[in-house]
Protein backbone atom coordinates (compact mmCIF):
# COMPACT_ATOMS: atom_id res chain seq x y z
CA UNK A 1 0.00 0.00 0.00
CA UNK A 2 1.49 3.33 -1.04
CA UNK A 3 -0.23 5.54 1.52
CA UNK A 4 -1.60 4.17 4.78
CA UNK A 5 -5.26 5.06 5.22
CA UNK A 6 -6.06 7.89 7.59
CA UNK A 7 -7.76 6.80 10.81
CA UNK A 8 -11.38 7.98 10.83
CA UNK A 9 -11.14 9.36 14.38
CA UNK A 10 -7.79 11.09 14.13
CA UNK A 11 -7.52 14.50 15.78
CA UNK A 12 -5.46 17.39 14.37
CA UNK A 13 -2.79 18.48 16.88
CA UNK A 14 0.05 20.29 15.08
CA UNK A 15 0.93 21.88 11.75
CA UNK A 16 4.44 22.56 10.52
CA UNK A 17 4.58 24.58 7.34
CA UNK A 18 7.68 24.93 5.25
CA UNK A 19 7.61 27.45 2.46
CA UNK A 20 10.48 28.09 0.07
CA UNK A 21 10.35 31.02 -2.33
CA UNK A 22 13.04 31.70 -4.89
CA UNK A 23 13.43 35.13 -6.49
CA UNK A 24 15.56 36.16 -9.47
CA UNK A 25 17.41 39.40 -8.83
CA UNK A 26 18.04 39.92 -12.52
CA UNK A 27 21.84 40.07 -12.21
CA UNK A 28 22.59 36.34 -12.21
CA UNK A 29 21.92 36.13 -8.48
CA UNK A 30 18.94 34.57 -6.78
CA UNK A 31 17.41 35.03 -3.33
CA UNK A 32 16.00 32.04 -1.48
CA UNK A 33 13.62 32.66 1.41
CA UNK A 34 12.76 29.54 3.40
CA UNK A 35 10.29 29.79 6.27
CA UNK A 36 9.27 27.31 8.92
CA UNK A 37 6.13 27.85 10.99
CA UNK A 38 4.74 25.63 13.76
CA UNK A 39 1.16 26.19 14.91
CA UNK A 40 -1.16 24.34 17.27
CA UNK A 41 -4.97 24.36 17.08
CA UNK A 42 -5.14 24.61 20.88
CA UNK A 43 -3.34 26.86 23.35
CA UNK A 44 0.02 25.52 24.44
CA UNK A 45 1.67 26.01 27.83
CA UNK A 46 5.34 26.80 27.31
CA UNK A 47 7.93 27.46 30.02
CA UNK A 48 7.78 31.10 28.92
CA UNK A 49 3.98 31.40 29.01
CA UNK A 50 0.88 30.44 27.10
CA UNK A 51 0.93 30.45 23.32
CA UNK A 52 -2.67 30.95 22.20
CA UNK A 53 -4.20 28.56 19.66
CA UNK A 54 -3.30 29.51 16.10
CA UNK A 55 -0.34 31.69 17.05
CA UNK A 56 3.04 30.43 15.82
CA UNK A 57 5.29 28.61 18.25
CA UNK A 58 8.06 28.93 15.65
CA UNK A 59 8.15 31.42 12.79
CA UNK A 60 11.62 31.45 11.27
CA UNK A 61 13.22 32.63 8.05
CA UNK A 62 16.45 31.48 6.44
CA UNK A 63 17.62 33.60 3.49
CA UNK A 64 20.34 32.73 1.00
CA UNK A 65 21.76 34.59 -1.97
CA UNK A 66 23.03 32.10 -4.57
CA UNK A 67 24.59 32.35 -7.99
CA UNK A 68 23.60 30.26 -11.00
CA UNK A 69 26.17 27.61 -10.12
CA UNK A 70 24.36 27.13 -6.76
CA UNK A 71 27.13 28.70 -4.68
CA UNK A 72 25.93 30.45 -1.53
CA UNK A 73 27.20 34.05 -1.48
CA UNK A 74 25.20 35.40 1.48
CA UNK A 75 23.19 33.76 4.22
CA UNK A 76 21.44 34.61 7.46
CA UNK A 77 18.40 33.80 9.54
CA UNK A 78 15.77 35.50 11.66
CA UNK A 79 13.61 33.86 14.31
CA UNK A 80 10.46 35.97 14.52
CA UNK A 81 8.50 33.75 16.93
CA UNK A 82 10.18 31.23 19.22
CA UNK A 83 9.39 29.37 22.45
CA UNK A 84 12.29 31.04 24.31
CA UNK A 85 12.39 34.74 23.34
CA UNK A 86 15.75 36.32 24.05
CA UNK A 87 17.47 32.97 23.60
CA UNK A 88 16.30 31.22 20.41
CA UNK A 89 16.26 34.45 18.45
CA UNK A 90 19.76 35.78 19.14
CA UNK A 91 22.05 33.92 16.75
CA UNK A 92 20.71 34.17 13.20
CA UNK A 93 24.12 35.43 12.13
CA UNK A 94 25.59 31.96 12.76
CA UNK A 95 23.88 30.96 9.51
CA UNK A 96 26.50 33.03 7.69
CA UNK A 97 28.48 29.78 7.97
CA UNK A 98 26.56 28.58 4.91
CA UNK A 99 28.44 31.09 2.75
CA UNK A 100 30.88 29.32 0.46
CA UNK A 101 28.89 26.08 0.28
CA UNK A 102 27.40 24.77 -2.94
CA UNK A 103 23.85 23.42 -2.75
CA UNK A 104 24.76 20.33 -4.79
CA UNK A 105 28.21 19.45 -3.49
CA UNK A 106 28.11 17.95 -0.02
CA UNK A 107 25.69 20.63 1.21
CA UNK A 108 23.73 18.55 3.73
CA UNK A 109 26.88 17.00 5.21
CA UNK A 110 28.55 20.42 5.52
CA UNK A 111 25.46 21.96 7.15
CA UNK A 112 25.54 19.25 9.80
CA UNK A 113 29.24 19.86 10.41
CA UNK A 114 28.95 23.64 10.56
CA UNK A 115 25.59 24.05 12.30
CA UNK A 116 24.58 20.72 13.84
CA UNK A 117 23.81 20.10 17.50
CA UNK A 118 24.21 23.09 19.80
CA UNK A 119 25.98 25.21 17.19
CA UNK A 120 22.77 26.27 15.47
CA UNK A 121 19.02 26.00 15.80
CA UNK A 122 17.53 22.55 15.20
CA UNK A 123 14.63 24.01 13.23
CA UNK A 124 16.65 26.32 10.98
CA UNK A 125 19.27 23.64 10.37
CA UNK A 126 16.56 21.13 9.42
CA UNK A 127 14.91 23.76 7.22
CA UNK A 128 18.14 24.18 5.27
CA UNK A 129 17.97 20.53 4.20
CA UNK A 130 15.11 21.19 1.74
CA UNK A 131 16.96 23.97 -0.07
CA UNK A 132 18.96 22.02 -2.68
CA UNK A 133 15.95 20.44 -4.37
CA UNK A 134 13.82 23.58 -4.02
CA UNK A 135 16.42 25.78 -5.71
CA UNK A 136 17.07 23.18 -8.42
CA UNK A 137 13.32 23.18 -9.11
CA UNK A 138 13.35 26.98 -9.43
CA UNK A 139 16.35 26.82 -11.77
CA UNK A 140 14.75 24.16 -13.99
CA UNK A 141 14.00 25.78 -17.32
CA UNK A 142 15.35 29.13 -16.09
CA UNK A 143 19.03 28.33 -15.50
CA UNK A 144 19.24 24.61 -16.26
CA UNK A 145 18.30 23.16 -19.62
CA UNK A 146 15.62 20.61 -18.87
CA UNK A 147 14.68 19.75 -22.44
CA UNK A 148 18.00 18.68 -23.98
CA UNK A 149 16.54 19.10 -27.46
CA UNK A 150 19.11 21.40 -29.05
CA UNK A 151 21.69 19.58 -31.19
CA UNK A 152 24.55 20.76 -28.95
CA UNK A 153 22.63 20.24 -25.71
CA UNK A 154 24.05 18.15 -22.93
CA UNK A 155 21.99 15.65 -20.98
CA UNK A 156 19.17 17.46 -19.14
CA UNK A 157 20.00 18.13 -15.52
CA UNK A 158 17.21 16.02 -14.05
CA UNK A 159 18.12 12.74 -15.74
CA UNK A 160 19.66 10.18 -13.35
CA UNK A 161 18.77 12.24 -10.28
CA UNK A 162 15.78 10.12 -9.23
CA UNK A 163 14.25 6.72 -9.91
CA UNK A 164 11.52 7.96 -12.27
CA UNK A 165 14.04 9.83 -14.44
CA UNK A 166 16.81 7.22 -14.51
CA UNK A 167 18.37 7.07 -17.98
CA UNK A 168 17.31 3.39 -18.30
CA UNK A 169 13.69 4.07 -17.34
CA UNK A 170 10.48 4.37 -19.30
CA UNK A 171 9.99 8.09 -18.56
CA UNK A 172 13.32 8.91 -20.18
CA UNK A 173 12.60 6.55 -23.08
CA UNK A 174 9.26 8.33 -23.63
CA UNK A 175 10.13 11.97 -23.00
CA UNK A 176 13.90 12.17 -23.55
CA UNK A 177 14.61 9.38 -26.07
CA UNK A 178 17.94 10.91 -27.07
CA UNK A 179 19.19 10.34 -23.53
CA UNK A 180 17.74 6.86 -22.98
CA UNK A 181 20.34 4.19 -22.15
CA UNK A 182 19.29 0.58 -22.05
CA UNK A 183 20.84 -1.17 -19.05
CA UNK A 184 19.55 -3.26 -16.20
CA UNK A 185 18.03 -1.32 -13.34
CA UNK A 186 19.69 -1.75 -9.94
CA UNK A 187 18.02 -4.19 -7.62
CA UNK A 188 15.64 -2.53 -5.17
CA UNK A 189 16.91 -2.18 -1.61
CA UNK A 190 15.85 -4.83 0.83
CA UNK A 191 13.25 -3.64 3.39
Amino acid sequence: MALPPAAPGREFKHRRSIDVRVYARGNGLWEVDATLTDVRPESLELQTGTRPAGEPIHDMVLRLVVDEQLNILESGAASLRVPYPGHCDTFGDIYERLVGLNLLRGFRREVAARLGGVIGCTHLTELSQVLPTAVVQAFAGNVFDTSGTAAEASQPFQIDRCRALRSSGEAVRSYYPRWYRSRPDPAPAEP
